[in-house]
């Protein structure tokens, strides 16, 4: 696990394009967010690490502060490479961004996520590391694609 450097980012933006999840939009504002960080580190508000094996990038993560709040923390993107999955890599990159969340005096974390079946997988994965869902808001994305807001409470 490490920061995310500048020249990281072409094999960053492959791996998140070859993430069946995430829609041309979706792409567009994770690329800002990476831009965001590479201009201002996390003055931007974001931390963004990448999980490297054999010189690859197989998983990311960002996440920051949630503003106006006291401890308060958003996972913003995760992703693993498509033929890294299954193999605890989702897990080892939330476990380490809840780490420093707690190193920095965080005392829940928010993620924020789909309700469209192509999603399940994705939510299923939260759950499993203790996410709850706590609030839906229908046709948030588009119509029946509702927002879905899971937390966990750190201790």
């Amino acid at each position: 696990m490490r920061p995310f450097l500048a020249g990281d980012k072409y094999s960053l933006m492959e791996l998140i394009r070859d993430t069946p999840e995430f829609s041309p939009a979706d792409l567009a504002v994770a690329e800002e967010l990476l831009d965001c960080y590479l201009k201002e580190s996390t003055r931007s508000g974001y931390h963004v690490y990448v999980l490297a094996a054999d010189s690859r990038i197989r998983g990311y993560i960002c996440y920051g502060p949630t503003p106006i709040t006291e401890g308060a923390w958003d996972i913003y993107w995760i992703a693993v490479a498509r033929g890294a999955r299954g193999q605890g890599l989702g897990k080892s990159l939330l476990s380490f961004a809840e780490d420093r969340i707690r190193q920095a005096q965080g005392r829940l974390v928010l993620i924020e996520t789909s309700s469209k079946p192509d999603y399940e997988r994705t939510r299923s994965f939260y759950i499993s590391q203790g996410y709850e869902v706590i609030s839906r808001i229908p046709d948030f994305y588009a119509p029946g694609d509702d927002r879905l807001i899971l937390w966990k409470k750190l201790k």
